[in-house]
């Protein structure tokens, strides 16, 4: 890593990259939108990016009390203390960040169809499912509940591979840009998709995922590399609908989707 990064404080690097990446998708959905709806423009567009980013500063703020080290802060302990595989092995530190990565990626992959197959972790990620609208705010959008759950299996998973810091960082950055990227109302060229998609999860890709028909919500689970949907035959090239006619949230909320920071929170909660 860049000297003129491991110089900057852990926190500030990842707001100064979450600014940045949430930035130019946001004017990237200006310039390019794919899909024009009511829930993605004008008033109703202006409140779900109020409560979206609102329940994402909570849920950061609740992480750093709850787990003020996060997986950063694992690798680290790891390291010094000489637990997880690479830790106690001679490799090339290339090597250890790579498999590192590939092995916090599929991680999260396997943790998110978790969330969808067992019952109290779906009754969480509903809050995520429960967007009417889908667009970079999307990918803020998350209970947390959920948002803690996930940092402990992520520390868990770092501390077993003994990955790098630096490898922690990285794929940090890189798995929060990447949802902000696929979450994106930005419409891509048909080729460059078709292109991306084969290494990455594209936003046509995810959007699949946000449909309200089951089979189309239990498809597609990656936030980053596109290969384990393909690999666990979990993957689907598009809605049967087609763009113009994919529903996006669930259907137990089509009525009157949650659209408060408060019933948000209580989502969890509530029975169906």
């Amino acid at each position: 890593m860049p000297d003129f990064l491991t110089s900057i404080p852990e926190p500030v690097l990842r707001v100064l990259m979450f600014l940045a990446i949430f930035g130019t998708m946001a004017v990237f959905e200006l310039v390019a939108p794919r899909l024009a709806r009511p829930e993605m423009s004008g008033a109703l567009r202006s409140r779900r990016w109020l409560t979206n980013i609102t329940l994402v500063v909570l849920s950061t703020v609740i992480l750093r009390v709850v787990f003020p080290a996060a997986a950063v802060g694992a690798a680290a302990w790891a390291a010094a203390s000489g637990v997880g595989v690479f830790n106690t092995l001679v490799v090339p530190a290339w090597i250890a960040g790579t498999v590192a990565f590939l092995v916090l990626d599929f991680a999260v992959w396997l943790e998110h169809v978790a969330s969808h197959k067992i019952p109290i972790l779906w009754a969480i990620h509903r809050v995520h499912h429960s967007d009417s609208g889908f667009d970079v705010s999307t990918a803020l959008r998350f209970h947390p509940l959920e948002i803690v759950l996930s940092m402990i299996w992520k520390a868990g998973v770092v501390v077993a591979v003994g990955a790098p810091v630096w490898a922690v960082l990285v794929f940090e950055i890189v798995l929060n840009g990447a949802a902000m990227f696929n979450h994106a109302n930005a419409k891509l060229p048909r080729s460059l998709d078709r292109a991306l998609r084969l290494l990455v999860v594209t936003p046509d890709m995810h959007r699949t995922h946000h449909s309200v028909v089951r089979a189309e919500t239990d498809s597609n689970y990656g936030f980053n590399l596109s290969c384990w949907d393909r690999i666990f035959s979990t993957y689907r090239h598009g809605p049967a609908a087609g763009e113009s006619g994919l529903v996006i949230g669930l259907e137990e909320f089509r009525a009157k989707p949650p659209r408060s920071l408060l019933a948000l929170l209580a989502l969890p909660f509530r029975r169906k």
